[in-house]
């Protein structure tokens, strides 16, 4: 769905202005209509889309999930999205910049996904992803980062600490952003920059244009409204 918007964000001391490409509210089925699956979500909607595992946890690292949104964006954007997690431990992605390698992600010769990580960090697709409210082991629990990792090669290019509370204090919904600019991914939570990372082809050119996704790691439950995407206007 598409509506046309015009907004300033401020970097520093610097003014960028973006254009609205892509409105989602993620209230109801209809709003993620073709939206494409892959794994097993268990999805409802309670304020915005909720989203858990639908596979038991006991499958390990093959309980977990992909859920894109079906649709390929540019280069030079903002994702905007809100998120309020609801049950724990677990982990939280956003993938975005996903491509099959020199084909679209949705190529049907590329391999079977299933939702097992290693089919996205280290097979036939590239893309950034950002992990964050890391709370699926103790060795993340005891020091709480977001990373942005760069595949193919599962490369952790960027860390920053992540502020968000546990499931017991949290009030309401966080507001996070994530800027896709050329070389540059910059993650915010709340207004509060995280990281800022600039390519400086270590692991290959930087990626461009893609999809995005939400992934969670089981047993995670977690709700999302008002996606939003903006395109960088020059």
């Amino acid at each position: 769905m598409y509506k046309i918007e015009t907004v300033l964000v401020t970097k520093g001391d610097r003014m960028k202005q973006y254009r609205l490409i892509y409105e989602n509210p993620l209230q109801t089925p209809e709003d993620v209509a073709g939206f494409i699956a892959e794994g097993n979500p268990k999805i409802s909607f309670d304020g915005g889309l909720v989203l858990t595992n639908g596979d038991d946890e006991s499958l390990g690292d093959y309980a977990h999930f992909l859920y894109w949104v079906p649709q390929k964006f540019p280069d030079r954007i903002r994702i905007e999205w809100q998120f309020k997690p609801l049950e724990e431990p677990g982990l939280c992605m956003m993938f975005f910049s996903a491509m099959g390698q020199e084909k679209d992600l949705f190529d049907p010769s590329l391999p079977e996904r299933n939702g097992y990580y290693p089919q996205y960090h280290s097979g036939a697709i590239d893309a950034y992803h950002i992990s964050y409210y890391r709370r699926k082991y103790a060795t993340e629990r005891c020091f709480e980062t977001c990373n942005l990792r760069k595949s193919h090669g599962f490369h952790l290019v960027a860390q920053g600490a992540d502020p968000l509370p546990g499931v017991a204090d949290v009030l309401d919904f966080y507001q996070l952003a994530i800027e896709k600019d050329g070389n540059h991914v910059r993650f915010w939570m709340n207004d509060l920059l995280l990281f800022s990372y600039e390519e400086d082809g270590a692991y290959g050119p930087a990626l461009a244009e893609g999809y995005i996704g939400f992934r969670q790691m089981a047993p995670m439950k977690a709700c999302y409204k008002d996606l939003k995407v903006y395109q960088k206007e020059e």
